[in-house]
């Protein structure tokens, strides 16, 4: 499943690479809408995972870490709004549909193989932390971008340790 994940995510990125070549900020602004689909999938399977009695040992650690990654991604959301990366329909048309459908994906690939939707959601996240460091080669004084880079480190150590746990 890693091949498969790191297929799709390539791919993902190659598109988006070409889609916003030179518009850093509207990037930004559609890889956070999407960041936070994952999250939202985790705690959906882990509460329904609950209501039929499959609790585990993991649960309410795996719950409260979602939410707070949910919480952090939304407030790297809200900086990319108050940048203009939500100011063109187009940029919103794609997120808002593309955030549907990996919503889906990701509730159904963690209800079936939670350790590889962990693992690319891991991924995903060391991807944002490098697409942000390049653009701090560009902008080393934009301290708000270094810190939501270092965010994207935690959530990719957060989930690698949320693997861990459930394997």
């Amino acid at each position: 499943m890693k091949e498969f994940n790191s297929f799709v995510l390539n791919l993902t990125v190659s598109i988006l690479d070409f889609l916003y070549k030179g518009k850093d900020i509207q990037r930004f602004w559609v890889l956070e809408t999407i960041a936070r689909a994952p999250y939202f999938a985790f705690l959906s399977v882990l509460h329904f995972k609950e209501s039929l009695g499959l609790r585990t040992e993991s649960h309410f650690y795996l719950m409260k870490e979602h939410f707070a990654q949910t919480v952090n991604e939304t407030e790297h959301l809200t900086e990319m709004e108050l940048r203009g990366g939500a100011d063109r329909w187009v940029d919103r048309f794609l997120a808002y549909h593309l955030v549907l459908v990996y919503y889906w994906i990701m509730v159904v690939y963690y209800f079936i193989a939670p350790v590889p939707a962990y693992h690319l959601n891991e991924e995903v996240e060391w991807h944002a932390m490098e697409t942000y460091g390049k653009y701090l080669l560009d902008n080393p004084d934009d301290e708000v971008i270094a810190q939501i880079m270092l965010d994207e480190i935690n959530h990719a150590l957060e989930l690698h340790k949320a693997m861990e746990l459930i394997v």
